[in-house]
């Protein structure tokens, strides 16, 4: 059945983050199959690793385009290429890469301006608040995307609106949230690591962010109300919004080939690794994947290699980013001869939904990520936690104490965004065991675990 035109025309604006960009170009085909016209505003880079997408979107007769807008690097002060998060290297692109955020404003509200048929509409990453002042000064409505889900939004918010944080001395002490319809005990580090408590730069792009949010005429997340029903209800509250959760957006993706190009595909791994798990027993295998900003690092990525060998479990492990050190050392110790008849190294990007999604699947070691998260819940996934920095420790304490679906690899402390101190936090190969083993038992507790997930 052919879908009627609404004649609405609605513009995007992703974050050049992965997390953030997969799921609002989910979007961007959802409203074109509801017929909306839909214009997507990126950088060349990022436009280039959605393209196949999209253009399978445009063959089946969707009225949704690209924009490219250039990202002004010498300005800002970025290496000619680093369009992504993903693609930085060290802590002053970080604050490079917020300043060229800033600069896409001009750019962009001139190409909205000449954009045939006008827009009616523009949805924007929470983290680009200078869409709110464009939107006002061409008097279109504007509704902000959050990644993450409404859980972590109201603890962040509560954070940010109560002096809960000045009664608290010790960084390693646990404190419980107030304003919460459950009991959530975190750490100061842990809910700094997100929003104002971030870098000078990150602070003020959330207090911005928060000030542009007034104005717009609601939120989008990519959640959905039966997951968290008492936390989209007390987050509208908070934000006194209109909260529309239209989650999980990765369920919009039906044919391979649009699973298997979600994401980097120019970094997509050549090891055929579903035919591998085709060969394992059901719910015999433990998927690992620290998310696309992680690095396998020194002595902490050799850990976790040790700790799942000493598991004695199948697992596949997803290393997408890796250094000369850690190679060095899984020739010279032989390590992957030695694990070859239960274990696969992957390196690159991998169809995460179709893996998650195989019936030898019976565990996940995740950052803790939102769109990770959704996807092992929508494919009826347990996970061991590793969060890392960002939200993850609160989407941790979402998956371990509201949903109650995973076990906790021990990580307490955030480690820093991007550079060569990232994982410099020690998660011991005997914790990795132990937390692997728990959830892949088939005692009471594993058991329960998977039942629920």
């Amino acid at each position: 059945m052919a879908t009627p035109s609404t004649d609405l025309h609605f513009v995007l604006f992703p974050l050049m983050a992965q997390g953030h960009q997969i799921p609002m170009i989910d979007i961007a085909r959802i409203l074109a199959e509801r017929g909306v016209i839909v214009t997507i505003i990126a950088t060349p880079v990022n436009a280039k690793r959605f393209k196949p997408v999209i253009d399978r979107a445009i063959k089946e007769k969707l009225k949704i385009r690209v924009l490219e807008v250039e990202l002004p690097f010498a300005e800002a002060g970025l290496p000619e290429g680093c369009e992504n998060f993903d693609l930085i290297t060290s802590a002053s692109q970080l604050v490079n890469m917020f300043t060229a955020m800033k600069l896409l404003e001009k750019p962009s509200e001139k190409i909205l301006q000449i954009l045939s048929p006008p827009p009616n509409c523009i949805i924007s990453d929470g983290t680009f608040p200078w869409t709110s002042d464009v939107a006002k000064r061409l008097n279109i409505p504007r509704i902000v995307f959050y990644g993450p889900g409404c859980f972590a939004y109201l603890c962040i918010h509560i954070v940010n609106n109560t002096n809960i944080l000045d009664e608290i001395e010790s960084n390693p002490e646990y404190f419980v949230l107030p304003g919460l319809p459950d009991q959530i005990e975190v750490t100061k580090p842990q809910v700094l690591a997100w929003g104002k408590g971030n870098t000078k730069e990150t602070k003020e792009t959330f207090e911005w962010t928060e000030e542009a949010e007034k104005y717009a005429c609601g939120i989008l997340v990519n959640s959905f109300e039966e997951l968290e029903p008492k936390y989209v209800e007390e987050f509208a509250k908070a934000k006194d919004k209109k909260v529309w959760c239209v989650g999980p957006v990765s369920l919009c993706n039906k044919s391979v080939e649009d699973i298997v190009e979600r994401g980097n595909k120019d970094v997509i791994g050549d090891h055929d690794c579903l035919k591998w798990l085709d060969e394992r027993d059901p719910g015999s295998v433990v998927y690992v994947c620290l998310g696309s900003l992680a690095v396998a690092l020194g002595d902490q990525a050799i850990e976790l290699a040790l700790g799942l060998e000493l598991s004695n479990v199948h697992f596949i492990w997803i290393v997408r980013k890796t250094t000369d050190e850690f190679e060095k050392w899984l020739i010279e110790e032989g390590y992957e001869e030695r694990v070859k008849d239960r274990g696969l190294i992957v390196r690159g990007w991998v169809p995460q939904l179709l893996i998650l999604s195989h019936q030898a699947i019976g565990a996940f070691v995740t950052h803790c990520g939102w769109n990770s998260t959704l996807e092992a819940i929508c494919a009826g996934i347990p996970m061991v936690t590793w969060p890392q920095f960002a939200e993850q420790f609160l989407n941790e304490r979402f998956i371990i104490d509201i949903v109650k679906i995973g076990v906790k690899v021990g990580v307490e402390v955030p480690i820093t965004y991007r550079g060569n101190d990232a994982f410099n936090v020690m998660v011991k190969r005997d914790d990795i065991k132990t937390a692997v083993e728990c959830l892949m038992s088939d005692k009471n507790e594993g058991r329960e675990r998977r039942k629920r997930a």
